[in-house]
């Protein structure tokens, strides 16, 4: 678990040292001669000469599609709700399951379940056993509606291994469960968002209220903002709703409710469910208001967003393919009764120091809350139940 140190390297490290980030234009240069051209839509089929050679840090730098010389596909991802390329949830794993294959000369395929925001259990399934019979070792699965397909799967398949994303244990051997304290960066993004100024927030949840991963980042959104409120000896009020993000995707409702918001006096909105971030950024964009961005990075797809709640999603499951190809790490500490419960102290979640535009709490404040957070000095309650308003945060929940 300790090993997970690149997502604190970029939250805690990067704003002394500079290393480890991506440029402003979040371009990373292949070196050259490793390059391989495609005609738009066309797959690509690595060779002899670039195959050992085509290695890089940069996810984007490599093809979310390729064909291996076999026909067989060694590393499989199965996505969540939503689009693949959701700047968010699921394209943050696939960057994870595409860097490990890259950097292991792995062949690797995504497969998305039938019938998009309607995919049943039985879509889900016949998605992982796609993946099963083309050769798949490892199947990456991604989001906590994959469970009873994925039990479906694991035991039919006993001989490939599973990467449950946002899940939890299933008591197989075969099985590895991860999930995350996103309660602890959605603390960390409330309390940014008020020591920046901001006194009118917003949050956007997805999943319908149904998705534990998305209500403890909202929970602790609250408690964040609700600390620094009480510091800066301010009251804040804060629109919350789940309307229009069940399904994960953008949709003009959710556009035209986050409109309303920002023409109301909202300052900043959460956008915390993959591709609704779209209908939150478009709202913020036009209203020339902010969004906080949730899972990965998002500064660099729109220029609205102050900083993002991050979790390492992409680095867990490259830990977690190591395990289980026996590349590094032990796949039992990972699979049966255990379930890797993923935070501060991993280095699993934070906030993006080096690319936040927050002007009035600096790295080194960021720094000393984290460290709290990490010793335990600060707890984060994970209980969303407990979902309130507090002494400092009104909170105006939309249903």
């Amino acid at each position: 678990m300790k090993k997970i140190i690149a997502l604190l390297l970029v939250v805690v490290m990067v704003a002394a040292l500079f290393v480890g980030c991506e440029s402003s234009t979040n371009e990373t240069k292949a070196p050259e001669g490793n390059k391989t051209e495609t005609k738009a839509g066309e797959e690509t089929k690595p060779n002899a000469e670039t195959k050992e050679n085509n290695k890089t840090t940069n996810a984007d730098d490599i093809p979310d599609t390729m064909t291996s010389e076999d026909g067989k596909y060694e590393v499989a991802f199965v996505t969540d709700v939503g689009q693949l390329k959701d700047k968010s949830f699921n394209q943050g794993t696939f960057d994870g399951v595409k860097l490990f294959a890259n950097a292991n000369n792995k062949s690797y395929k995504y497969y998305q379940p039938a019938n998009g925001a309607d995919a049943t259990d039985d879509d889900r399934f016949e998605a992982m056993k796609a993946a099963c019979d083309n050769g798949a070792k490892v199947v990456v699965c991604a989001g906590f509606m994959q469970g009873n397909a994925l039990a479906q799967a694991a035991a039919a398949y006993p001989e490939v291994k599973f990467v449950f994303i946002d899940g939890w244990s299933l008591g197989m051997d075969n099985v590895a469960g991860i999930v995350f304290h996103e309660e602890q960066c959605g603390y960390l993004a409330g309390y940014a968002a008020v020591k920046e100024g901001y006194t009118k927030l917003g949050f956007c949840g997805g999943g319908g209220g149904a998705n534990d991963a998305c209500c403890r980042y909202g929970y602790g959104y609250v408690q964040g903002a609700d600390a620094a409120a009480k510091e800066m000896g301010v009251n804040v009020e804060m629109n919350y709703t789940w309307l229009y993000g069940a399904s994960f995707s953008a949709s003009p409702e959710l556009q035209t409710l986050c409109a309303g918001w920002y023409e109301n006096g909202t300052e900043v909105i959460f956008s915390c469910g993959g591709a609704i971030f779209d209908s939150v950024t478009g709202a913020a964009a036009a209203a020339g208001k902010k969004v906080i961005g949730v899972d990965v990075d998002q500064s660099f797809a729109n220029e609205t967003v102050i900083t993002s709640a991050l979790k390492g999603i992409g680095e867990a499951a490259q830990q977690a393919l190591e395990a289980a190809f026996g590349i590094n790490g032990n796949w039992a500490d990972w699979s049966g009764s255990n379930c890797k419960n993923l935070g501060a102290a991993e280095g699993s979640v934070g906030l993006p120091v080096a690319t936040w535009s927050l002007k009035n709490w600096s790295v080194d404040d960021y720094n000393a809350m984290f460290a709290k957070i990490v010793s335990g000095e600060i707890v984060v309650d994970a209980d969303f139940s407990k979902l309130a308003s507090t002494d400092n945060v009104a909170l105006n929940v939309v249903e």
